[in-house]
């Protein structure tokens, strides 16, 4: 199986800058496969320039809405070409510890109620509802675009910056965490792999389907976090 990918380095902190690289895909290529794949984890309080709570703001609202503004020319190509698209949100285990409402609608800008790994978990619950909800908007629309999360597994990277235990990956993550090969495998096999075809909505850990949290399943959570997103970014 052999398949031609780019990787695009965006700035999601900003709708402005998401319009101009919509439009800058659209141009370059035509898209089978997204692979949201934003991330932040655990950082102080701070608002976005578009003023939502930066980690939900980077992990969820930038995908989300680049992803709507992909979703046509993704929907077009799978008509043209007969191949199936594929949409993967990169979401994480935390998504089970988000706060206990899960998503805290109103009061996502909410600085006195705010916890950094909660949040964390919060923007990564949006990404297994938002790939769940859209891939029920996609099977009633009849289109063959597949949408799914993954959790990617704990990689030594930079997103433990923010925390205490960053010197501690530092020092001893490449001996019990995953490299960035392993990381991105789980990833990779969702958006390309032929045994992959046809599922949708599912969530996979270690490129099996895996059992999300009960909040992550809850359809109408689902639906009122897309109504939710909807009304931010527009």
């Amino acid at each position: 199986m052999h398949s031609l990918i780019d990787v695009v380095l965006i700035q999601v902190l900003q709708f402005v800058a998401l319009h101009f690289y919509a439009v800058q895909l659209c141009i370059k290529s035509c898209h089978c496969s997204a692979s949201n794949n934003a991330g932040i984890m655990a950082t102080p309080f701070m608002l976005s320039k578009d003023n939502i709570e930066l980690q939900f703001a980077t992990n969820h609202i930038g995908p989300f809405l680049l992803t709507n503004l992909l979703l046509d020319a993704m929907k077009n190509t799978a008509r043209l070409t007969g191949k199936e698209g594929r949409i993967v949100n990169v979401s994480s285990r935390r998504h089970q510890f988000s706060y206990h409402e899960g998503i805290r609608f109103d009061k996502i800008n909410d600085q006195a109620g705010y916890n950094s790994l909660s949040a964390y978990g919060q923007s990564k619950l949006a990404n297994v509802l938002h790939a769940n909800e859209l891939a029920r908007h996609l099977r009633e629309d009849g289109e063959e675009i597949m949408a799914n999360s993954v959790h990617p597994g704990a990689i030594a990277t930079n997103l433990f910056r923010h925390m205490f235990i960053n010197g501690l990956v530092d020092v001893f993550g490449k001996f019990v965490l995953k490299n960035v090969q392993q990381g991105a495998a789980t990833t990779c096999y969702v958006a390309l792999h032929p045994q992959v075809k046809g599922i949708s909505g599912e969530y996979f850990v270690d490129s099996n389907i895996a059992k999300a949290s009960s909040q992550a399943t809850d359809s109408g959570l689902a639906k009122k976090l897309w109504d939710f997103s909807l009304s931010l970014i527009n």
